[in-house]
């Protein structure tokens, strides 16, 4: 899979465990709560292939005929899952390397722009973020990734369209450029942030929404798990009585 192959090659001789389970327990995740549709971005695609590759074979093994046959309800033991790519910004780029996925992870805080973010530290991210030296801006130039990726990055979040942004933008310079991109990206998550700071005054609230959002998931969960048993076979253990 793309991902591990370039977390290993960071990680060299000490390659993590995680690293290779992390693709079946996020199939589980979904699997689990019955999902129809999984947003995703471009480089989680295959570990969506790799979930409808396990439903599939789930189903195919112990649903169908042979499950209703040994007393169960029959049927497919899992949903298998439609990816969802965005048509657009589904794979967002690093503001200090345009060939590189931007992360939360990733050590340099530079490299992203954090939800909650104030305007002076976002100002501050575009300001610092790498560019290059070309006259004007230009959108799918392999050799300008920063570009593509900034102008991506500015029509998400104005709403515009490709055509609507190299219209307005592609004469511009850095200069000029980096301040509109600025202001964008504060309105786009101002909402975001004054709906987060309304929410943090209130954590009766939160803790309300979680309590009731963990029940209704372990309602699904509890009954897909029990589907999964017994269309597997597995039963309660037999206990003899002393």
């Amino acid at each position: 899979m793309i991902q591990f192959k370039e977390k290993s090659r960071k990680q060299g001789e000490d390659v993590r465990t995680g690293l290779m389970t992390y693709p079946v327990l996020m199939a589980a995740d979904i699997l689990l709560y019955q999902a129809d549709l999984v947003p995703v971005g471009e480089d989680q695609k295959q570990h969506l292939e790799l979930t409808r590759d396990i439903a599939d074979k789930v189903n195919l093994e112990f649903g169908g005929k042979g499950w209703k046959k040994r007393g169960g309800r029959g049927g497919r033991v899992f949903k298998i899952p439609e990816v969802f790519i965005p048509p657009a910004g589904a794979r967002i780029m690093s503001l200090q390397d345009g060939t590189a996925k931007m992360s939360k992870s990733a050590e340099n805080d530079n490299s992203r722009i954090n939800l909650t973010d104030t305007p002076d530290i976002i100002a501050s991210k575009i300001k610092r973020c790498k560019t290059d030296t070309v006259e004007g801006l230009e959108w799918g130039n392999p050799d300008r990734p920063e570009a593509s990726n900034l102008l991506t990055i500015y029509s998400l979040c104005t709403g515009k369209s490709k055509d609507e942004v190299i219209s307005e933008c592609s004469s511009m310079r850095w200069g000029g450029f980096k301040p509109l991109l600025t202001d964008a990206i504060i309105e786009h998550l101002r909402p975001l942030q004054s709906k987060y700071a309304e929410l943090m005054a209130d954590q009766s609230y939160i803790d309300a929404v979680l309590d009731k959002g963990a029940e209704a998931a372990s309602m699904t969960a509890d009954k897909t798990l029990a589907d999964v048993r017994d269309a597997m076979g597995f039963v309660a253990p037999f206990r003899t009585r002393t």
